[in-house]
């Protein structure tokens, strides 16, 4: 009796409170280094109760998808390549928060938290992972080549999301529909050490076309601080990314507050649609994973580092402290919405390993958008497949 009288207490408790949340509060966030700005974004930002729900609720699926992805991997149920967000976040929700849907983006192959916030849903992302059917890309395109409408996917190519962003907001220009393109790139962008250190040079000749038209381009590098293993301090003279444009102007982002990248992206975006060009921004975040599922990440860097940056910088407990401290929500409130994202994830792992491999007769579908179909040849003279639009 005495336990149901608790619970009962708290229930009223819990609805008493929640009546008196905050609906709006105003935070102090970190000022961005700013190249070739006269000033920057605003510093003092307000945040309202739905928009923190929605943020928290965001980045706890896309914690939550990784480290079901992670489980999935070393149950060989994901097979190839698989490279995780957990710890960046604030990065993809932060960017979203100042763009439409009708914008567009482009990435590269640490991709599956922006197929979410693009609008793929956790099971087709799950699916795809899995090489099922129902998966977004119909289980052909795996962890680095995932689509939405306005989302043109992984990029497994280190560097070439940047030129071909650059020529998705080449058409808003054309087109004038007051559109544009962030275009994601890691620190690994500059520095891929696939078999060698080498400097990007697509990226610079990209950077050049993009001031000389003027295009709608927000370059975001995601510097999580390693390439695929080598730090960039041992990698770059100048780790200044943001000022890598050289004549494009450019900010340095706290990437692990959502507030700051969100403050970052709105004054990105108004400087692109006033038709003042490109601007660069780095975002300075941090990967809890290795860089792909075939590295520990303890090589590099210490198991000491990576606590340290959970327990100081971590970008959900960031959030969540920020409306708990100014009652925008209640620990029993957001344990609920924890509950809530536990069961989608594992509803969507339930789907992706019962869901159907898609057949071989499709393997070669979707070659062309709205073309008659056509023959193409199998794995050896005699096999024939046919693709269909």
């Amino acid at each position: 009796c005495l336990n149901l009288f608790q619970q009962g207490a708290a229930l009223i408790m819990s609805a008493r409170t929640f009546t008196d949340f905050t609906t709006r509060a105003t935070f102090e966030i970190k000022k961005c280094d700013l190249f070739l700005l006269d000033e920057g974004p605003a510093t003092q930002v307000v945040l309202t109760r739905d928009e923190g729900l929605q943020y928290y609720r965001t980045m706890q699926v896309m914690r939550r998808m990784e480290l079901k992805a992670d489980q999935l991997y070393k149950q060989k149920m994901i097979r190839g390549f698989c490279h995780l967000y957990d710890g960046q976040e604030a990065c993809a929700v932060g960017l979203e928060a100042s763009i439409n849907l009708s914008d567009h983006l482009i990435t590269a192959y640490r991709v599956h938290g922006y197929t979410y916030t693009r609008g793929g849903t956790v099971k087709e992302i799950m699916a795809e992972l899995t090489g099922r059917r129902g998966g977004i890309a119909k289980g052909k395109g795996g962890s680095m080549h995932m689509y939405c409408k306005t989302f043109y996917g992984g990029n497994g190519i280190i560097g070439a999301q940047v030129p071909l962003g650059a020529g998705v907001a080449l058409a808003c220009n054309y087109l004038g529909n007051n559109e544009l393109c962030v275009c994601l790139y890691g620190d690994g962008a500059y520095l891929s050490n696939i078999l060698v250190y080498i400097q990007q040079g697509q990226i610079f000749e990209t950077y050049n076309m993009a001031a000389l038209w003027k295009l709608p381009v927000i370059f975001v590098c995601e510097n999580n601080r390693y390439a695929m293993g080598t730090s960039v301090e041992r990698a770059a003279a100048s780790t200044d990314y943001y000022k890598r444009g050289e004549f494009i102007p450019g900010l340095r982002v706290d990437g692990m507050d959502v507030l700051c990248v969100r403050e970052a992206t709105r004054f990105a975006a108004d400087h692109c649609r006033s038709g003042k060009g490109p601007i660069l921004m780095e975002l300075q975040t941090y990967r809890y994973h290795g860089h792909s599922m075939s590295d520990p990440g303890l090589s590099y860097r210490t198991r000491e580092e990576i606590r340290e940056v959970r327990s100081k910088s971590d970008p959900i407990a960031m959030l969540k402290d920020h409306m708990l401290s100014h009652n925008m929500a209640s620990v029993e409130e957001l344990k609920g919405i924890d509950v809530e994202v536990r069961k989608e994830i594992e509803d969507a792992a339930q789907f992706a390993t019962t869901d159907p491999e898609p057949p071989l007769e499709e393997l070669c579908n979707h070659i062309f958008y709205n073309e008659p179909p056509f023959e193409v040849r199998g794995t050896n003279l005699w096999t024939k497949l046919k693709s269909l639009s």
